[in-house]
């Protein structure tokens, strides 16, 4: 029997759709077809109509706005307001590098004894993407948005869990006027991206997911010296001072923690709180989450609390939190599924988590928050950088100058005093140590997959 993707509604745990998954001679023809797409369009594309084409793709977004957010809502069980402003992420992504490209990839003159010496920005060939569910259409969006304008094709390998939306955003780049086969969908396994590497035509890989897909990834471009740009897992600290107002800090802990269900890169997962404000704190904080939760339907504008995108994924967050209880945590609320169909998991929080607790070192990809005390800002600072991964972080304080401090000494991609992390298209995006290399967003993600090359004229 040939191999399908069954897209799931995690929310019923009914059946969307059955996609075929695409034989190895389907996947090379593509690729082949792709490279020929992307050889065409650097070449006889100019700079403007690329612009004016992304800014076709961010008013379809817009238009389709509704329709596109209830698909990532019955593949990942995303709630609807959710969906929709992702969606809406991604128009201002096309937009900001329809507007921006220009400048960005404009020739730069370097003063030499050279009668004219130049840094021109030339697109490497055929990005592929290989992209996680959590955001079905943002992590796409802001890695082929830049590479696009800059006269690279993209192929995307999606979640094999959401087949719909990979389809979906290959349609709207047709719509929009993109060129066929410069932008593609590639229904493949995860054991076929290899293939996909190895293939004269890709010249570089971006990926967003787990640590291992990473290494799995880096491994095979390196063999084959293609360059790539890795987001990885993280494990971010949101670091509450003494002085910080908790009228201020505990909604946005609870926004912070639980967007998108807590799956998200970015979450705040490890809450790092002093001494003498823990009781207080978590007092606060379990109250906000009892709240603020009810489940129901993520179609419904009205549910605080959807699904997670599956059910083996519910089950892996559902061990990691009784382990940690192994380990001497105390679940305040939460730690369990919940009795009804679909893949629900109580809002969690977990206090006594020291750093020896796998919760402290892990990712919990899920709406599960810790908390961890410390007894003083240079202890704080020394928590939050006592991890592998390296994302993002946040510090909450009245004293803007001690929250820069902290701030320029957490080892991470992006950090932020008094608001929580995100990402911006203004702003270059990424992580260091085991949360990846590289960055997205901004001019120095349009500049990762372009050949910056000299030119000297004498």
């Amino acid at each position: 029997m040939a191999q399908e993707f069954i897209s799931i509604n995690p929310a019923t745990e009914e059946e969307n759709a059955r996609i075929p998954v695409w034989d190895d001679d389907k996947l090379d023809t593509a690729l082949r077809y792709a490279g020929y797409a992307q050889r065409d369009w650097a070449q006889q594309t100019p700079l403007e109509t690329r612009c004016e084409l992304l800014r076709n793709v961010a008013e379809l977004l817009r238009v389709k706005k509704r329709e596109l957010a209830e698909l990532a809502t019955r593949e990942m069980g995303k709630r609807i307001g959710e969906a929709e402003a992702e969606v809406e992420k991604c128009a201002w992504v096309c937009d900001f590098y329809a507007d921006q490209a220009p400048a960005m990839l404009a020739d730069e003159v370097v003063e030499t004894e050279a009668t004219r010496s130049l840094v021109v920005y030339q697109p490497l060939g055929v990005i592929l993407a290989v992209m996680p569910w959590n955001f079905p259409y943002w992590q796409v969006f802001r890695a082929a948005a830049p590479a696009l304008v800059a006269g690279n094709g993209v192929v995307l390998k999606h979640a094999s869990n959401v087949p719909l939306c990979a389809l979906a955003i290959e349609g709207l780049f047709k719509e929009a006027g993109f060129p066929e086969d410069l932008f593609q969908s590639l229904m493949i396994t995860s054991a076929q991206v290899e293939r996909a590497i190895c293939h004269p035509d890709v010249r570089g890989v971006t990926l967003t997911g787990s640590e291992p897909a990473g290494r799995a990834v880096a491994s095979i471009a390196g063999r084959e010296l293609k360059k790539t740009v890795l987001e990885l897992g993280g494990s971010d600290p949101f670091v509450i001072l003494p002085d910080a107002d908790l009228d201020e800090v505990v909604p946005m802990a609870l926004k912070a923690r639980f967007i998108n269900m807590g799956q998200s890169c970015i979450a705040a997962k490890r809450f790092l709180v002093d001494k003498t404000m823990h009781d207080e704190f978590v007092a606060r904080f379990k109250v906000a989450i009892e709240d603020y939760f009810v489940p129901g339907d993520p179609m419904d504008p009205a549910t605080t609390l959807g699904p997670m995108a599956r059910r083996d994924l519910m089950e892996e967050l559902h061990n990691q939190v009784i382990r940690a209880q192994d380990y001497g945590a105390t679940v305040e609320t939460g730690g369990q599924t919940l009795d009804r169909p679909g893949a629900y998991y109580a809002p969690t929080l977990l206090t006594n988590v020291t750093t020896s607790n796998p919760a402290f070192q892990e990712e919990l990809f899920g709406p599960v928050a810790t908390v961890t005390t410390y007894t003083e800002p240079s202890h704080a600072l020394g928590l939050a950088n006592a991890t592998r991964f390296g994302l993002g972080g946040s510090v909450w304080t009245t004293d803007i100058a001690t929250g820069e401090a902290i701030a320029r000494g957490m080892q991470c991609g992006c950090a932020f005093v008094n608001d929580m992390v995100r990402s911006d298209p203004r702003l270059p995006f990424g992580g260091i140590k085991d949360s990846g290399y590289g960055r997205e967003l901004s001019v120095y993600g349009i500049r990762e997959f372009v050949n910056i090359k000299t030119l000297w004229i004498k």
